[in-house]
């Protein structure tokens, strides 16, 4: 009878044919190894997928909660192990998927942290005036107007390729989450920023990668965070600011704009709306400060500290 590993591996591999990316096949191979390990500990014979039960699955999750890990981390370890038990109930090997039984720790509301649109212009526009010298000015500003004017995840990002580009038409192929494709506009600012980064691209460059690190070879997903890191601290003087903190801020701005919620959801491909969904509150939220500021029934609604926030800036046209 196949043992534990044996499904493990036919999962992973499962994985690779389904051409899963390298940080969802490194994520997924590293819980269901520790969900291995624990289950082999002190020389113990792992059960068979068969003999997994419930007592067993809340004795495992026990020991996550025990090792005080946090709840996204504890969420992601029970999704992999439930995705595990998934592919053996297709295979015919169990007949109920018991992970799924388990109960999901609830995650914390938090919205993400977004940079206004003057706080991301400004940022965008000091590196296009070049305040900060580095190599290779050129990739580094169509990095920042791709992440910020598509939307894009820094997968996506890194991933791309010239034949991914549409110069011409103003559009870019971008592969997403189990290599989903799907079109996305380029806003003129980016084009821009695209056409001087491919003519400053080495005459001798073989990669079809269209952003290159120093040896000429694809950027990596590290590179570009290295970067976004760079400039962020250099000229915003904000540390905290990642790539998704731009796709954020895409989405965010987009909606507070006018754009159709269904719409975004497409151009970010999201393949839920609910988590697109997250949006529209911190649109609300910059709704309602336009509504304390301006609104002449505000004054009997609201207390006179909140009244002195001042509004977002409204959508700058720098960036169209």
């Amino acid at each position: 009878m196949p043992d534990l590993q044996h499904w493990i591996a036919g999962y992973l591999d499962s994985l690779r044919r389904e051409d899963a990316s390298v940080h969802t096949l490194r994520s997924y191979q590293s819980d269901l190894q520790q969900f291995l390990d624990y289950f082999s500990r002190t020389g113990l014979t792992p059960p068979s997928i068969q003999e997994f039960d419930q007592l067993l699955l809340r004795e495992w999750l026990a020991h996550l909660h025990a090792q005080e890990l946090s709840r996204p981390t504890i969420r992601r370890k029970l999704s992999a192990v439930r995705a595990l038990f998934d592919y053996c109930l297709r295979q015919g090997a169990i007949t109920i998927n018991r992970a799924k039984l388990l109960t999901t720790p609830k995650m914390p509301k938090k919205l993400p942290a977004v940079p206004t649109e003057q706080q991301t212009n400004s940022l965008i526009d000091s590196i296009a005036g070049g305040k900060l010298e580095r190599p290779h000015p050129q990739r580094d500003l169509a990095i920042f107007e791709l992440l910020y004017g598509c939307g894009l995840r820094i997968s996506e990002l890194t991933g791309l390729n010239l034949d991914d580009l549409d110069l011409a038409e103003g559009w870019l192929l971008a592969r997403g989450k189990r290599r989903k494709e799907r079109q996305i506009p380029i806003p003129g600012k980016a084009l821009a920023a695209l056409r001087s980064c491919i003519d400053a691209r080495p005459a001798n460059a073989t990669d079809p990668a269209l952003f290159l690190n120093h040896a000429g070879a694809r950027l990596s997903e590290r590179g570009a965070r290295g970067i976004l890191k760079l400039y962020a601290i250099a000229l915003a003087g904000d540390p905290a600011l990642h790539p998704h903190s731009l796709r954020h801020a895409y989405a965010t701005h987009l909606l507070t704009a006018g754009a159709d919620l269904r719409a975004i959801q497409e151009l970010l491909g999201h393949a839920s709306l609910s988590t697109t969904q997250k949006y529209t509150q911190l649109s609300l939220s910059d709704l309602m400060h336009i509504y304390d500021k301006t609104h002449p029934r505000a004054l009997s609604l609201r207390s006179d500290a909140h009244l002195r926030q001042d509004p977002p800036p409204g959508l700058n046209e720098s960036r169209r």
